[in-house]
């Protein structure tokens, strides 16, 4: 299983990954809450995620970085603005400064659910942009594939004990 599709659509200012594991949905949904499972997935196998601070309560700001095969970083923030465990979770996403501190920008908010399947669990990764350039901007930067990768992932980490 695991990505079963991937669909950007310039009108709704969305990028959307879907994916499907076999494994029930309290344990995708601690892929999500454990920053060390977290930082196993989040980012593609050559640029993996260092979480410095996570934690999902509304309000709550995550800070980590990705560090690329060149030893460069990439540093991000999210803010977690909803959180309904284990199906939903929303934040504002961004870019980070050296200190970790949001660059300047407007933020991409995504929304990630998680639900029952027949086999399994299904979760959905929505990414809403503010406009069409943001969303081109990000693409071009290798999002999409970017996330497929990172999400392709996980499928190993389920067969692991938590």
């Amino acid at each position: 299983m695991a990505v079963v599709s991937s669909h950007k659509d310039t009108e709704a200012l969305t990028l959307t990954t879907v994916a499907e594991f076999a494994a029930d949905v309290e344990r995708v949904w601690q892929l999500w809450q454990d920053p060390r499972q977290l930082e196993r997935w989040w980012g593609p196998p050559t640029w993996p995620a260092t979480f410095e601070e996570h934690e999902l309560t509304v309000g709550a700001r995550s800070r980590y970085y990705m560090t690329g095969p060149e030893g460069e970083k990439s540093r991000g923030w999210w803010t977690i603005t909803a959180v309904d465990a284990p199906h939903r979770l929303e934040l504002d996403d961004g870019f980070a400064d050296e200190n970790g501190e949001p660059a300047p920008g407007t933020p991409m908010h995504m929304t990630i659910t998680i639900e029952p399947i027949a086999d399994g669990a299904r979760m959905t990764i929505d990414t809403r942009f503010v406009d069409l350039e943001q969303l081109e901007q990000m693409v071009a930067m290798g999002m999409e594939e970017g996330l497929r990768q990172a999400v392709g992932q996980i499928t190993v980490l389920l067969t692991e004990r938590p």
